[in-house]
This record gives C-alpha cells, sequence and structure tokens, in this order.
C-alpha cells in the first residue's frame, strides 16, 4: 500500500518539507471536491413515455429516481420533466405494464416505450388433472393464491377463501375451535347428497365422510361431528382454485354437481435451501353476549323467585381465549427436482372454557426429474394429530337445555354453589352450567395422512403418461362421559358414558395421458385420457354405558365395565362397516384456432357401487368456447387491453349420499350385563335399508356465459358470469307408511331444483406509484333458488322448546326456494297477552327463505415501502334466520317459570300463559356485513445477509358486524334436521364466534 502511495505521491524527504508529491496529492484532492461539486448539481431530463405496441402517450406513468424518493408523473399525452443528479437510472412504472430502468448519464432527453405486462393472464390456474394458463381458461374458475388468503387465525382450507369468491358461500356453523363450516358454490341444489363442494388435495378427492363421530346423550342432545378438514394446516397450502361451472367440474362427473374446491399445497422453490420460521400468538374474546336481566333487574320484575344470590352465568363460562400457532419450513430445489418439508403447531383455545383444538401436522412435498429429465416421480404427504376438547352443546336438546342453555335461562340471583360447596343444581330441567360444564368431558383424538405417490413419462414429443397413487387414512377415537352427579335428564345419580372408534381407508389409483400438439401457427391441440379407480371404507364401533358405580369423569371412560350394575341395557355396542367403489373413464379435449378460438370438450364416466344395476354407470359431458374478442380488429385497443366472451354447458352428478344403497344393509347390535357375576348378552342383525336397483345418480345440467375484461390499460380487469343450474332426479330419503321393515326407502324425486343467478369479479389497480401501491378487489353473486315440479311436501327445520314437541318451521315443496320458512303470521298479542296470527293460527309459507340472495366482498390493500395494510369487507343480503334460542327461552312463560330472558322480553306484552308457537315473531333478517379481516404489516431491513425476510404483523378478524340481527351472530346455521332432511338458517345456542387479535413473524433464512 505504501509503495503505491509513494508511486502516485512521491517519497517524503528527510527533512520531513512537504514534497512534490504531498502538493500533488492536494491539488487532485481541490480537483475532486469541485468535480463532486458540479456531478451533484441536478440537470432536467425531459422525454415522453408510450405503449411500445401503438406508440401512444401513456398519462399517469410513474418516472422515480431510483434509490429515492424524487419523482414526477407524465401529463396526459405521456410527457415528462425531472431534475436528477448525474449519473442516476430513472425508474419507469404504470399499472398493467412491464417495469423498466435507464440510466441516465449525459442524456437531457428519454423516450421509453413501455411494454403490456400480460404477468396476470399469464399466471396459471388449476384445473383437473392439469393447469392452464388463466387467458386460456373456458370455465368458469377462480384461483386464488397465499396473497388472498384471509389472515390471521385460521384452522382449516375453507377459511382462507370465505368472502374472497364470488358465487361462495361459506358459513361457520359453529364458533367452536374445528366446528363445522358449510360451503355452497352458486347456490343450494341438493337436499339428502349434501352441498359442500368436491375438495381435491393435490390430486386426490376426500370423501367428505365424517372422520370424527357425532354424540347424541339423552338429556344433552346431538352434537356435532368435527371439521374433517381441520386437520390440514393452512400455512402449507399454496393456492385454491375454485371450478364453478359444469364445463370446468364434469371432469369429475359424478361429484361435480355442487362445485370443486382443488387445493394445491407448497413445494420447494428453485435456488439454494431456504428455512421459514412464523410464529403467532392469537387473543380472542366473545363478540357479543346476550342482553340478559342481571340479578337486580331480575328480582325487581319478578320477586318470588329471588333466591338472594348474583350470578353472571356468561361470565361464568365464557373467557379470554389464547392461540399459539408455529410453523417451520425447509424447502428449495434447482432444475431437476424440488424439495419442502414442513412441521407444525396451533394450540386454539376456544372461547368457552374447556374447548380447544391442537393439531400437530407435518407436511412432504418432492419430485426428482430422470432419464435425461423424461421421468418424474414426485410425492406429496401430509399428516396430522388432532386433538379436540368439546363442551356439552347440543343441536336439539329441546327446553331442558344445554350448557349455552343453561347460561342463558338459569336464574341470576342462584348462586354456582350450596353452603357446603356442592353445585347448586335445582332439578333435571334446570342445569347449572358450571355443573354442566365441569361434570361432562369430550375428548376426540384424530389421526389422518392423506398424500400421493406418482410418476410421469414422457413417451414422446408432446406425450406424457402420469399414475398416481392415492391414500387417506384416518383414525378417530371420541370419547365423552357425563358425571352421574351431573343432575340432567337421563344422567342425574346414573352417568352416561360414550366410546367412538371410526376408522377411514380410502384409495386412488390414476391413469392418464396426455398430449400437446402445435400443428401450426394458428392451430394447437391438447388431449387427456385416463382412468380412475377409487374405494372408500368407513368402519367404526360405538359403545354406551350408563349405571355407573363411579362419578370420576376419566374413570368412567377408562373403566367402562364399572357400568354394569346389573340393569339390563347398561352397556350397549353397535358396529359397521361400509364400503364402495368408484370406476371412472374420462378425457378432455382443448383445441385452440388462431389464438383467439378456443374449444374445450369433457367427458367422465363413472360407476358406483352405490348405485344397482340398472343405473350402476352415468355419463357427464360438457363442452365450452371462449371467444378472445381482444385479437379482433373491431375491438379498440385504446379502451380494452383484454376482451373475451366465454360459453359453457354440461352435466355433473351429486353421489354424496350414505353407502351401499343399492344392496341390503343390516347394522349388528348387541348388549352386554353383569348379574349375580354371569354376563348376560343378546343381540341382532337391525335392517337399516333395502336395495332399490333403479336408485340413480343426482343429475345437474347446468349453462355459464362469461365476460373477461380488462381497460383502463389494465388498471381495471374483471369478468362477469351469467348461470343457470337445473338439478333433476334428486335424492331423497322418503319415511316408509309404518309397519315396514325399514324406517325408510331411498327414491329419486321428479323434481327440479333451480339456481339461477349473475356474479361479478373487479380487480382495481388505483395507484401503482412505486413506493405507494393501492389495490381494490370486489365480487359481487346474486342467486335465486327455486323448487319446480314436486309432488308432495317434506318437512323439515324441528323446533325445540317447551310445549313444542313435533314443531318444524320449514316445508321443502313446488314453488318454494328449497327449505321456505313454513310459518304462522304473528301480529301482537292480545288485551290478555294471547299471540294474534290475524291470517289464522295455522302455519304457511310467507315467502321468505333462509337462502341468501346476494353474497358480496370487498378488499383493499395498501404497500407503502416497507408497510402493507389490507382490510376485507364480507357481506350477506336477503336471507331471513328463525331463532330456536329466542322460541324456547326468551319468553313471557319461561320467565314466570324463574328462568332469565333478555331484557326485551320484559313488559313487552306478552302473557304469562301465552304459547310459544312457531311463528314470523322469532324470524329475523339475517343480512350483515362484516370487518372480517385487518392485517397491518412491516417488513424489516435486518442487514444481514442471512436473512432474506423478516416481517412483523397484526391481524385483527370479526373486528365489526353490521346487523339488525338481535342474536349473538347472523352467520349462523345449526342442524335442526327433521326425518332425515336438513334444514338451513336456524339459530340454536349456536357455540358464538370469537373477535380475535393476532400479532406474529415471519423470518425465512
Amino acid at each position: 500500500m505504501k509503495n503505491h502511495f509513494y508511486r502516485w505521491f512521491g517519497r517524503p524527504t528527510r527533512q520531513g518539507a512537504v514534497s512534490k508529491g504531498l502538493l500533488k496529492f492536494a491539488m487532485i484532492a481541490v480537483a475532486m471536491l469541485v468535480s463532486v461539486g458540479v456531478y451533484a448539481q441536478d440537470k432536467n431530463v425531459t422525454g415522453k413515455v408510450t405503449d411500445s405496441g401503438d406508440g401512444s402517450g401513456l398519462p399517469g406513468v410513474t418516472v422515480q429516481v431510483k434509490g429515492t424518493n424524487k419523482g414526477t408523473q407524465t401529463d396526459a399525452t405521456g410527457s415528462y420533466k425531472i431534475a436528477v443528479p448525474g449519473g442516476s437510472t430513472l425508474v419507469f412504472s404504470f399499472v398493467g405494464y412491464a417495469k423498466q430502468e435507464v440510466s441516465v448519464g449525459n442524456r437531457s432527453e428519454i423516450n421509453v416505450g413501455l411494454a403490456s405486462e400480460t404477468k396476470a393472464l399469464d399466471e396459471v390456474v388449476v384445473i383437473g388433472y392439469g393447469t392452464v394458463k388463466k387467458k386460456d381458461a373456458t370455465g368458469a374458475v377462480n384461483a386464488i393464491g397465499t396473497k388472498d388468503f384471509n389472515k390471521g387465525i385460521v384452522s382449516s382450507p375453507e377459511q382462507l377463501m370465505q368472502g374472497r369468491v364470488p358465487g361462495v358461500q361459506i358459513t361457520q356453523s359453529s364458533g367452536e375451535p374445528g366446528g363445522g363450516i358449510n360451503v355452497r358454490i352458486r347456490g343450494t341444489s341438493s337436499v339428502y347428497g349434501g352441498n359442500n363442494p368436491l375438495f381435491v388435495v393435490d390430486g386426490v378427492p376426500l370423501s367428505g365422510d365424517n372422520t370424527s363421530g357425532d354424540g347424541d346423550a339423552s338429556g344433552v342432545g346431538r352434537q356435532a361431528a368435527k371439521n374433517p378438514l381441520s386437520f390440514m394446516n393452512p400455512d402449507d397450502i399454496a393456492s385454491i382454485d375454485i371450478l364453478k361451472d359444469a364445463s370446468a367440474t364434469a371432469i369429475y362427473g359424478s361429484r361435480g354437481a355442487n362445485g370443486v374446491v382443488l387445493i394445491t399445497t407448497k413445494k420447494g422453490k428453485t435456488g439454494k435451501g431456504t428455512l421459514d420460521y412464523g410464529y403467532s400468538l392469537g387473543i380472542s374474546s366473545i363478540t357479543k353476549k346476550y342482553d340478559l336481566l342481571s340479578a337486580s333487574e331480575f328480582a325487581a320484575a319478578n320477586p318470588t323467585q329471588n333466591q338472594k344470590g348474583s350470578t353472571d352465568w356468561q361470565d361464568q363460562i365464557f373467557r379470554t381465549a389464547i392461540t399459539n400457532q408455529h410453523n417451520l419450513a425447509y424447502g428449495g430445489g434447482d432444475n431437476s427436482g424440488s424439495y419442502r418439508f414442513s412441521l407444525g403447531y396451533m394450540g386454539q383455545e376456544g372461547i368457552i372454557e374447556k374447548s380447544k383444538m391442537t393439531r400437530y401436522s407435518v407436511g412432504f412435498n418432492g419430485n426428482k426429474k430422470f432419464i435425461n429429465d423424461r421421468l418424474t416421480i414426485g410425492t406429496s404427504v401430509n399428516l396430522a394429530n388432532t386433538e379436540d376438547v368439546g363442551v356439552p352443546i347440543s343441536e336439539n336438546s329441546g327446553f331442558t337445555g344445554d350448557l349455552l342453555a343453561g347460561a342463558l335461562k338459569s336464574n341470576p340471583t342462584m348462586s354456582v354453589y350450596k353452603a357446603d360447596g356442592t353445585y347448586n343444581q335445582p332439578g333435571i330441567t334446570e342445569p347449572n352450567p358450571v355443573a354442566f360444564l365441569n361434570l361432562s368431558k369430550d375428548n376426540t383424538n384424530t389421526l389422518r395422512a392423506l398424500g400421493n405417490f406418482n410418476a410421469e413419462l414422457q413417451i414422446a414429443t408432446g406425450l406424457k403418461f402420469k399414475t398416481v397413487i392415492g391414500f387417506d387414512r384416518s383414525f378417530s377415537t371420541r370419547k365423552s362421559a357425563y358425571s352421574k352427579d351431573l343432575v340432567i335428564e337421563g344422567v342425574s345419580g346414573l352417568g352416561r358414558a360414550y366410546v367412538r372408534d371410526i376408522q377411514v381407508n380410502n384409495r386412488l389409483f390414476e391413469n392418464y395421458f396426455t398430449y400437446d400438439k402445435d400443428f401450426s401457427k394458428n392451430f394447437t391441440f391438447n388431449a387427456l385420457l385416463g382412468y380412475s379407480y377409487q374405494t372408500f371404507e368407513r368402519e367404526g364401533k360405538n359403545i354406551t354405558a350408563t349405571n355407573f358405580r363411579v362419578s370420576e369423569l376419566d374413570l368412567m371412560l377408562n373403566n367402562l365395565a364399572s357400568a354394569n350394575s346389573g340393569t339390563k341395557g347398561s352397556l350397549i355396542q353397535n358396529s359397521f362397516a361400509e364400503r364402495d367403489e368408484l370406476q371412472s373413464y374420462f378425457g378432455r379435449v382443448n383445441v385452440s384456432i388462431n389464438s383467439k378460438y378456443l374449444l374445450t370438450g369433457t367427458l367422465r364416466v363413472d360407476g358406483s357401487s352405490k348405485f344397482g344395476g340398472n343405473n350402476k354407470y352415468g355419463y357427464f359431458p360438457s363442452f365450452a368456447f371462449k371467444w378472445k374478442l381482444f385479437e379482433e380488429a373491431f375491438v379498440p385497443r385504446d379502451v380494452f387491453s383484454d376482451l373475451a366472451l366465454r360459453v359453457g354447458y354440461g352435466i355433473t352428478g351429486n353421489q354424496s349420499i350414505p353407502h351401499n344403497l343399492y344392496d341390503r344393509r343390516d347394522r349388528y347390535s348387541n348388549w352386554s350385563i353383569n348379574q349375580g357375576g354371569d354376563n348376560i348378552e343378546g343381540g341382532g342383525l337391525n335392517a337399516v335399508a333395502f336395495n332399490n336397483p333403479d336408485l340413480k345418480w343426482e343429475t345437474t345440467s347446468a349453462l355459464n356465459i362469461g365476460l373477461d375484461f380488462a381497460i383502463l390499460k389494465n388498471r381495471l380487469s374483471g369478468n362477469i358470469e351469467f348461470y343457470e343450474k337445473h338439478t333433476k332426479d334428486l335424492l331423497f330419503q322418503v319415511v316408509s307408511a309404518q309397519p315396514a321393515p325399514t324406517p325408510f326407502v331411498w327414491k329419486n324425486l321428479d323434481t327440479d331444483i333451480q339456481n339461477r343467478g349473475v356474479e361479478l369479479g373487479l380487480n382495481a389497480q388505483v395507484i401503482d406509484g412505486g413506493d405507494f401501491t393501492w389495490e381494490v378487489l370486489y365480487n359481487m353473486a346474486y342467486n335465486k333458488n327455486l323448487v319446480k315440479n314436486l309432488v308432495g311436501v317434506y318437512d323439515t327445520g324441528e323446533i325445540n322448546g317447551q310445549g313444542l314437541s313435533g314443531a318444524f318451521a320449514q316445508r321443502i315443496a313446488e314453488g318454494q326456494p328449497l327449505f321456505a320458512w313454513f310459518l304462522r303470521q304473528f301480529g301482537g298479542y292480545d288485551s290478555n297477552g294471547n299471540s294474534v296470527y290475524p291470517e289464522g293460527d295455522f302455519q304457511q309459507f310467507i315467502g321468505k327463505s333462509p337462502l341468501p340472495t346476494v353474497t358480496a366482498g370487498l378488499t383493499n390493500n395498501f404497500k407503502y415501502k416497507g408497510f402493507d395494510l389490507s382490510f376485507f369487507f364480507n357481506g350477506v343480503f336477503g336471507s331471513y334466520l328463525y331463532s330456536n334460542t329466542a322460541n324456547a327461552f326468551f319468553t313471557a312463560g319461561a320467565f314466570a317459570n324463574g328462568r332469565n330472558v333478555v331484557k326485551s322480553v320484559i313488559g313487552n306484552g306478552e302473557g304469562p300463559l301465552n304459547a310459544p308457537d312457531v311463528s314470523t315473531r322469532f324470524l329475523e333478517k339475517g343480512d350483515f356485513v362484516r370487518l372480517q379481516n385487518l392485517t397491518l404489516g412491516y417488513k424489516i431491513k435486518t442487514g444481514s445477509k442471512n436473512i432474506s425476510n423478516l416481517r412483523v404483523f397484526v391481524t385483527g378478524q370479526n373486528l365489526l358486524t353490521f346487523t339488525n340481527y338481535s342474536g349473538q351472530d347472523p352467520e349462523v346455521n345449526t342442524n335442526k334436521s327433521l326425518n332425515g332432511i336438513p334444514s338451513a338458517g336456524i339459530d340454536y345456542t349456536a357455540y358464538p364466534r370469537a373477535r380475535t387479535w393476532t400479532v406474529g413473524a415471519n423470518i425465512s433464512f
């Protein structure tokens, strides 16, 4: 270093005087300072920004000095002027165009032509057995990725897409961790056949069966099964693609009538291995409590029932809940393959004491190429162990009530405990909520493995063959017990315990060829031909025990023999085993002519063991056509940047009904007791259903017309869809006239369920100004449901409560929507406080439905430098809800009998002897608008080479709800089936939804 200095500036003299070298150094330093001063002076740069395609000027283009906040925008003609430091680089950016960087150098004029950015249209969407570019999709397909997912505490995949896709309504039937969720795509089309779509995870179709077991305890009522999809870790999901119309879903034939949801898990990215870790902490609380009478208000209004205590029973069972989530993943890859390992933990407490879900998950996704990249072998495996702790909340416990009902109706002047420290339990019809909670236990453990192994071989240019072996295996045990110390009907003094084991083993074997060929520049061809075989096996056993000699819950569950107290029927066992098969042949052809006329034809043939010999196979064809109008000369390019018309028609099916219906089904049940040391057993075969060789699929024919568009240089894009669906040969369980060998038979009803609607999806890039961007996403859907050509009427919507035995609120009939409200018209009270029914004391159709007519979602995404802000509203309109909770518990008669009620009951004019008949008195509008999600994040620049990403965030969920519904939440749907016929829109002591705040961080190494 010293020699280099001497070479430039000379050596110092012995006398230490300033040499010529130092003088030279000083002169160079001064020159450098002068040149820097000159260099730092700004220079004016002018120019024009145009569309590289047609040469037109682009107004509003952001022109920014790279690395600074200095910038400007082009005027109406595309011209700009900016003062920049010498040596700078200008960045030109505009929505819908590729960003461009230009070095200024010595130039004072810089003209730029921006190329149209077609990235959005080039995005790949997943369809059945393949992918397609978004711009080439002929059917109604919506794709959402991780950036679009709902954030925060999400326990199952359905919640990720709630409110994000037009025409897709997602309702949480319960706010319980791991609780059930209903998904409706383009309305409700079936009754018994189920209305949830087919879920396909990494190519493996799921059966949708109950994997956890439900419950039915005397004095407690029917309890719902857990959500079968809650085993999936949402952090492992890369994208969700929703197939909505028949031309898109027909490739899944007999299971596509209610739409198809394709879930794709994350894969490793090309490059060095990356380690990702995320942690979040959530705090949840109840959004709304019922406005019940306080102890003092109750005592003042009903002094004869004053017990001198003061208890807020809602406070006794609700709590602030904590959720912890950890997600760890490591992945990478190169041109020959990729890999990704993941570990996940979620511990979610419910807002009711004791309720909780804990999930441990492991995932792997990998692929590798061999034989000069002609053979690709891959696998995807997801393994999860889910532990659910439930609480005694019922769907039909009646006026006696479950845990929540007890908290609502219990006398607030009653103390939790007696003076001797035991629970204060007035009687079997008045359960103490705290005792109910602490003297019961309900634990479910489910181990589930889902995955596939696949191999794809390129046989020749354009020709590939793929084979897939898929599996879905689960083991679940649900144990519940009610101590004999609990004073409720059927349990008090006896105790009761249940053990339910369920095993599910579904296997998939698929083989298919794909062929791609460009015959010329103007004609391309793609074909798919395949075979699929899937088996579904489900077996289990149920044990019910009573007459326990012990009251400790764990001893009851782990020693059922203690229930053998010498009474016949104290131990009842039954078991079941079900199996069916689905054999399918499928094919699809895609043709592109001149890159503007796209044709798709699909056919699937399904053979199912669920149906008899006369109708074992079903045929499901579809056809779709897309005309890229944008490629035509008559479409003005200065207005549209994309314009396409789509038309599709197809037939799909529904077979989501119980297994093995084509043959007689028997169930073996047995009981055993211990009398005098001798074990006595009994049992036998019970017929469940007889065969019906003429039973066949439900079939849905659907027409879809869609228009895709983009205007304002892609600043505004979207699509409009019009559809009409007709579901015929409705699968229905008809009650047999007794006496009969079975309680019901299965038939196809000669009817037509019509769904007609329109959907709108919009994406607006409001601002894209370099450091600051603003994106608006909007979706809206309208749907009208109608039952046509139905002979007879079918009642459902059981309403429970004192004096309401056999009551119902809904009827399926010709000329009405499914599950139409069938009620008395309530007109207030007479002078004696009794209900007045102006149109007669009988039930009738009132022209209202539980099915919404309009659903909508609005998302705003903002980014400023390292900050990002997103908030999302969703809304539901046109539906009506029936409050069975109010009907059963919030009446003057209930109050007169010493039960608590909401404050609005006092002084409303109702007399204590009035019969709480089913009527429009308890029917309310279910419209709501909800601030569902709000997220604020910040990406931290660490300056570390080892940390590639660090982002912290805070998320709020279910923050505000605007509604006139008097219940706890308008997003509710308790199962109130009658004679096996499902219901819709009834609220009965539903587990309330929570408001949640989450803080967390994601870091990548």
